[in-house]
């Protein structure tokens, strides 16, 4: 079958309005940050993008009074319904600057263009529109009559997805009345220091929001402050470890969204077509750059075959390439790093005895790009089925019961996600009782809603983010 050629649509990389420098964010303003300063670069073309100024110890010590003194004096005293209005104002400016922040987050982060446009963005003012709407609603939210905020959170999350997961951790925050000191990744700070500049849009009051780039050291002063009421955290299952040690005995509160192995499980009645488009999204969606990308895809062994052909030639119709051309579907790794991991753990699959296919789509000789792959004859005890890669590498298995699908969907320390595709709604019920992972998608994969709590089990931490359920992790109740 012809596979369609699409000539070049590149979206202007003008409407980022991108800055030589950026600086961090301190109450209500932007101001000198006493830390050795960072150069964020495109991970598509491996240019500098800009000069980011970080924080120091007394930059984070800065922050948090600012940020405890809007607390007290400000932001948990004033009425709900009048958060409300921040909040609803800082979504509609996100909404009217979405075009910008996409092409800024495809610039600094590598992914696709179609991805942060039709997929971030929306979803970034969809949780502060959300979460506006239940800021003068919590006597009723059922956590008793009078729920109380808990004060400062410092908050710090991951380059994966870095204007969503802002958003999945200051609108809850501001909705229940508590302020805010962020820290968003190393490589990707840019998106963050443009939410800054929304805030002040919105007149938000100074103090409530404060960003602070930084390398992990930033993070590690905000969890070790003792002026820091909540620590939620989004990142690496050793780096949530370490915090849970930090936070251990003291009084602060944690959420920790950490990494993930899901097994997307493919029954023999399964529509097929669908379910590889579902598998391909699971996987390869942001380069795998996903904590709940289902990475290990299990399928009952009568159609195994049938699944690999028609995977094989999906995935071999992707385009990778230029993340800020609409055409593509695959687009850069973020870091040097996280692609020098991502081929350690390929080359531990082959050495294992995995049978490896990779696309041969062409991979640009500059940038950090890996072309999509798929291992099968994979077993539970090799490293590319146990180990999170964070990259668009497929490990597949198989089983022949649904009591062996749960069984080897379970073997693992993780627990954040999984996938069951079946046209037997009593067998997906039956299946998804007894996973062990905090969120189960029926015939679908990556459907992300801010009504819906969001969370894991095991290594893949705890706590949740989204709905009515996460705001609690915001509340004294």
């Amino acid at each position: 079958m012809a596979v369609f050629d699409y000539a070049p649509a590149p979206e202007s990389r003008e409407l980022a309005n991108l800055k030589p420098a950026y600086r961090p964010f301190v109450n209500g303003e932007f101001v000198d940050g006493s830390g050795e300063p960072l150069k964020t670069i495109n991970p598509a073309t491996e240019e500098v993008l800009a000069e980011v100024g970080t924080a120091s110890p007394s930059d984070v010590d800065t922050a948090v009074k600012a940020a405890r003194r809007a607390y007290e004096k400000t932001w948990g005293p004033m009425p709900g319904a009048e958060r409300a209005k921040y909040l609803f104002r800082i979504a509609r400016l996100i909404q009217e600057r979405s075009r910008e922040l996409a092409v800024l987050e495809t610039l600094d982060n590598g992914k696709p263009i179609k991805e942060s446009r039709d997929s971030d963005l929306p979803t970034v003012a969809a949780h502060f529109f959300y979460h506006a709407g239940w800021a003068d609603k919590l006597d009723y939210a059922g956590f008793g009559p009078d729920p109380k905020p808990l004060g400062v959170a410092g908050q710090i999350i991951p380059w994966n997805f870095p204007l969503l997961m802002l958003a999945w951790k200051i609108a809850p925050a501001l909705a229940t009345g508590n302020t805010v000191v962020l820290k968003p990744a190393e490589t990707t700070p840019l998106t963050a220091l443009v939410f800054a500049e929304i805030c002040q849009q919105a007149e938000l009051p100074p103090g409530v929001v404060n960003i602070l780039p930084g390398a992990g050291d930033v993070g590690q002063l905000l969890v070790r402050h003792n002026d820091i009421d909540k620590i939620a955290f989004t990142g690496s299952t050793e780096v949530g470890k370490l915090i849970q040690r930090e936070v251990a005995g003291t009084p602060k509160r944690l959420t920790l969204e950490l990494g993930g192995k899901a097994a997307n499980i493919v029954f023999d009645d399964a529509p097929l077509d669908q379910a590889v488009e579902g598998i391909v999204n699971g996987i390869f969606f942001n380069q795998g750059h996903v904590c709940c990308a289902g990475s290990r895809l299990l399928v009952q062994e009568s159609i195994v075959d049938d699944v690999l052909d028609k995977l094989r030639y999906r995935v071999s119709t992707m385009r990778l390439g230029d993340p800020l051309d609409k055409n593509t579907d695959i687009g850069a790794i973020n870091s040097e790093a996280q692609l020098t991991k991502i081929r350690e753990l390929v080359e531990a699959g082959e050495s294992e005895g995995a049978h490896r296919w990779t696309s041969s789509c062409p991979v640009p000789e500059r940038g950090f790009f890996f072309a999509p792959t798929v291992f099968s004859d994979v077993h539970q005890s090799m490293r590319i089925a146990r180990e999170e890669i964070f990259g668009p590498v497929l490990s597949v298995l198989t089983f022949r019961t649904p009591a062996e699908a749960v069984a080897k969907a379970n073997n693992t320390p993780y627990g954040l996600s999984a996938g069951i595709w079946s046209d037997k709604g009593s067998r997906i019920l039956s299946v998804a009782n007894r996973l062990r992972a905090g969120v189960v998608w029926a015939n679908t994969f990556n459907r992300f809603d801010p009504t819906a709590a969001f969370g894991g089990y095991q290594e893949s931490g705890f706590g949740r983010e989204g709905g009515r359920v996460g705001l609690e992790g915001y509340l004294d109740v």
